[in-house]
């Protein structure tokens, strides 16, 4: 019976036992279960978390958008883009973000801790840790195995050419949004709205070809670089357009930028004088005097006009910089640059049409072209006698240079007033989009005055430079204002110029801003230096443009007009 009772003991002794363990089992089970629960639900609350649609206020597909290259006339590239990763936190997918921050700092160093500490706080849908970084910098990141750490890809602008034609091209913040030049212009146009609807994500647009020819705008940054040098300028620009056309062939303004470093366009003095400076142009105005003059009927070639004084306007008096103090012909008055003889034609023509002829060559609006940079012009609106006076040889009024170049076409041309464009242009869309401003016969008129200029005025610098290329033009030396009064010292010279003149293919006008001597031995006046420059440049391009020398000096006795031919004026002053 012991026995008995002792096995009783054991067998309900393990019965205990036994329900002890599975009541632990139990516990263990449901404990897991409930650990399964929370992870279960701790993931479907991570999937119900929608992407951030917005960056920091921008679509995700216009960050991820990309924008047409832009390439030259000849298919040479401008501006492309390079796509670059970036890296982007999500803040409410952070698990640990003392994990975060030290991790991504030790890929990152130079991020400042606190910063970095205070963006991955919180429950933002997307913050930017850090753009533009290098595929190994991205590679690193992603290795770290981070959550709520992940990157996208952008695009960033890079620029070929560098400075050369940054104030043509412009720039784009690191947005990929244009802030200048014709990366602007082209957002303007509708690449940015494409952007922002998707339609030019993850994949390349057609490219944008502009006018301009990569080999002639590089010859003329040389070289307006050089005269910022040679002659100690302040500054220095230069255009080229066609004369058939109005494309533009080469466009430069220095001090420039450097396109890969938006940050340089603020510097001081990095302005597009070609299209957002307006400027007195002094003597280069006189062809547009002599224009309106010759077109008008009242002044011929075969005219004369007292130059032996100057003009008097109440205490004040109007003389000429090198005067030859006689009666001059209407070609002399060109060839000295007579600022008396040029008052005289005007006064012959009459102030009010005068008046009307600036606003028919283009000089009351801003010129439309597709550059944003754009300056108003300060012409008045009726003239006096005074203001007619100097406005015949560009005083008291100012234009951007490319209105000038822009009007200079339109006189060597034929006649036909152009706007200027940056993109391409055939012959036949340009000959239906014109209008014309002057006869054909004043045209050759102009042409013959330029050419003798260059043969015997003050653009025989320029020409013997560019020797053979059969060039045309007129120089512009303007003191500039300072404290409210003209300054002697001071001077912006210009020099607008056409070639080959029989038959204009091409007008180039160049401003040298504030120069001085080359030498002892040199002058400051615009023959001295944007003559030269232009003499310089044509050399240069000419060739590229597919222009030949040509030294046969009778074609010049071609350009002089009928009246001339037959009277004793050509004797006097022969091409030939």
């Amino acid at each position: 019976m012991a026995l008995m009772g002792q096995d009783i003991t054991i067998v309900g002794t393990r019965r205990s036992q036994g329900g002890m363990v599975r009541s632990r089992i139990r516990v263990v089970i449901l404990v897991m279960l409930a650990i399964f629960a929370l992870v279960g639900f701790r993931l479907t609350q991570y999937g119900q978390v929608q992407p951030a649609t917005t960056i920091e206020g921008r679509e995700r597909a216009a960050i991820e958008a990309s924008r047409p290259a832009l390439l030259d006339r000849n298919g040479l590239e401008l501006a492309v883009d390079i796509r670059v990763p970036s890296i982007f936190g999500e803040p409410r997918r952070i698990v640990d973000i003392e994990e975060a921050v030290t991790k991504l700092r030790s890929v990152l160093p130079e991020l400042d801790e606190d910063a970095l500490r205070m963006r991955l706080t919180g429950d933002k849908g997307f913050v930017w840790i850090k753009r533009e970084v290098s595929p190994s910098v991205r590679d690193q990141i992603m290795s770290l195995g981070l959550p709520g750490i992940d990157y996208l890809t952008e695009s960033k602008r890079f620029y070929p050419g560098g400075t050369e034609s940054s104030h043509l091209v412009g720039t784009t913040n690191i947005d990929s949004q244009g802030i200048s030049g014709m990366e602007k212009a082209l957002d303007d146009t509708g690449v940015a709205l494409l952007q922002t609807i998707g339609l030019a994500r993850e994949q390349k647009l057609s490219p944008v070809r502009l006018s301009i020819d990569l080999r002639v705008q590089y010859a003329m940054w040389a070289e307006l670089s050089d005269a910022l040098t040679r002659y100690q300028a302040i500054a220095s620009a230069g255009v080229m357009l066609n004369a058939k056309t109005g494309e533009i062939i080469g466009l430069v303004s220095l001090p420039d930028f450097d396109p890969n470093d938006p940050a340089t366009a603020l510097l001081e003095g990095r302005l597009n004088r070609i299209t957002a400076g307006s400027y007195e142009l002094g003597s280069t105005f006189k062809s547009i005097a002599f224009a309106a003059a010759l077109d008008s009927g009242k002044v011929s070639l075969l005219d004369s006009f007292d130059a032996s004084a100057g003009v008097r306007f109440g205490r004040f008096t109007i003389t000429d910089f090198h005067g030859q103090n006689r009666v001059l012909t209407v070609p002399e008055i060109y060839k000295y640059s007579s600022n008396v003889g040029a008052i005289r034609m005007v006064q012959a023509l009459g102030k009010d049409e005068y008046r009307a002829f600036l606003t028919r060559i283009g000089f009351d609006d801003i010129l439309p072209t597709e550059l944003p940079e754009r300056a108003k012009t300060n012409v008045p609106a009726k003239f006096s006698e005074v203001t007619a006076a100097t406005a015949a040889f560009g005083h008291g009024l100012s234009i951007t240079p490319l209105h000038m170049a822009a009007a200079m076409v339109a006189l060597v041309n034929g006649g036909n007033y152009i706007v200027p464009t940056l993109y391409p242009r055939s012959l036949e869309d340009a000959q239906a989009t014109n209008r014309r401003v002057v006869s054909a016969e004043t045209s050759a008129r102009l042409r013959y005055l330029m050419r003798l200029n260059a043969l015997d005025g003050s653009g025989t610098r320029m020409n013997k430079i560019a020797n053979g290329y059969r060039v045309g033009g007129k120089t512009g030396t303007a003191e500039k204002v300072v404290d409210g009064r003209y300054s002697s010292e001071k001077n912006l010279n210009t020099f607008a110029a056409a070639f080959p003149i029989d038959d204009p293919q091409y007008v180039l006008l160049v401003i040298v801003d504030e120069p001085k001597a080359e030498s002892p031995q040199a002058g400051t006046t615009a023959g001295w230096n944007a003559g030269e420059v232009v003499g310089r440049i044509i050399q240069r391009t000419a060739p590229m443009l597919g222009i030949a020398p040509n030294f046969d000096d009778s074609l010049d006795d071609l350009l002089v007009p009928p009246e001339l031919r037959s009277s004793t004026l050509s004797a006097s002053m022969p091409l030939g």
